[in-house]
């Protein structure tokens, strides 16, 4: 896993498949990105790249502030069809939950497909009803 600060040369790869899979995240992510208004640079925040042995962009994902609640929120997470599995998802959720752990953030929130409900909750996020904004929450016992 690797902390990026731009967006990798190959992420119009990794969206392609995204695509395919009816996913516009990545696309989001690079309009974003280059509107200026999501950068992965406040506090707290942070954007993380996943790749194979070869160098391939295998997955992504990033950590941001939450416009809808005091907390961070899990952003723009793709790994990958045939690398789910293999702990890549895993690896970048948690390098997520370092960074909000070591920024002294109580909350994380996101709002995920629920194909992936089960891997977010294996995680130890726990499911929200009732709230348009985001599907699960975990609570972070900082010092």
């Amino acid at each position: 896993m690797t902390r990026i600060t731009a967006l990798p040369d190959d992420l119009p790869a990794l969206a392609v498949a995204a695509r395919a899979e009816g996913f516009r995240m990545l696309d989001v992510l690079a309009r974003e990105w280059a509107e200026g208004t999501m950068r992965f640079a406040a506090p707290g925040e942070a954007l993380f790249a996943a790749r194979d042995a070869d160098g391939m962009l295998i997955g992504i994902g990033g950590i941001t502030r939450d416009p809808f609640a005091d907390a961070l929120r899990m952003r723009r997470f793709y790994v990958l069809p045939g690398m789910r599995g293999t702990g890549t998802g895993r690896s970048l959720a948690m390098e997520a939950i370092a960074r909000a752990r070591a920024a002294g953030v109580g909350l994380i929130r996101l709002r995920a497909p629920e194909g992936a409900w089960r891997f977010w909750e294996a995680l130890g996020f726990a499911p929200i009803t009732g709230d348009a904004a985001a599907t699960h929450r975990m609570t972070l016992h900082v010092a």
